[in-house]
């Protein structure tokens, strides 16, 4: 049985779409701007209308409260939201936070949001993401404003979640971040998920 199964889930635009995840796997979409790739992500997440069958570890979504749905899938938005003046408030344990592993100092978490870089902001909403341990996580570009060095200690994060059996679901627009991460690689394509190189 698939970890994740997506079954013709569609959030107009985005056409009947399907998938299927297994633990300690990455699956990535590739395609142009404003190809439906974000709006699958958060259909999967329920943000969104959307009509279809998505099932964690052959339990449906609807069994789920939505809380506890989005604990367990996790998304990170391109450009996550920020409600608060610093981060720290955003997270349930901050001092157990992994700042060091995304070369991040340990005073960012007290320091006003807006003056930090769109990659600051963006390393530490992946961190916000991962901190209820949820069992997949949706990324949406997560490295597209990092240096190739913030770009290297990101992917080496989300191998380590693999490996302690989460799965992951990762929009990117590099071919090589997709090559280096992907077991399995679709292309979005005007609404329609299509496989790439024999993926399923």
């Amino acid at each position: 049985m698939p970890y994740l199964k997506i079954q013709t889930l569609t959030a107009p635009p985005l056409q009947p779409a399907s998938l299927t995840m297994e633990r300690r796997e990455c699956v990535t979409i590739q395609g142009p701007s404003g190809s439906g790739k974000s709006l699958f992500l958060r259909a999967i997440a329920d943000l969104d209308p959307n009509q279809g069958t998505v099932q964690l570890d052959g339990k449906d979504r609807n069994d789920f409260t939505a809380p506890k749905w989005r604990e367990q899938v996790g998304y990170l938005a391109a450009e996550p939201g920020w409600w608060l003046e610093t981060a720290r408030p955003h997270f349930k344990n901050p001092v157990e936070v992994p700042l060091a592993k995304l070369h991040l100092d340990k005073d960012i978490l007290d320091r006003p949001l807006l003056h930090l870089s769109t990659g600051e902001r963006q390393r530490l909403a992946l961190l916000r993401a991962m901190e209820p341990e949820p069992s997949v996580l949706l990324l949406d570009e997560p490295t597209a404003a990092l240096d190739p060095e913030s770009t290297q200690a990101v992917e080496h994060l989300i191998r380590s979640f693999m490996e302690r059996g989460g799965a992951i679901l990762l929009v990117s627009h590099d071919a090589e971040q997709s090559a280096r991460l992907a077991d399995k690689s679709y292309r979005m394509e005007k609404g329609q998920l299509h496989t790439v190189g024999g993926s399923s």
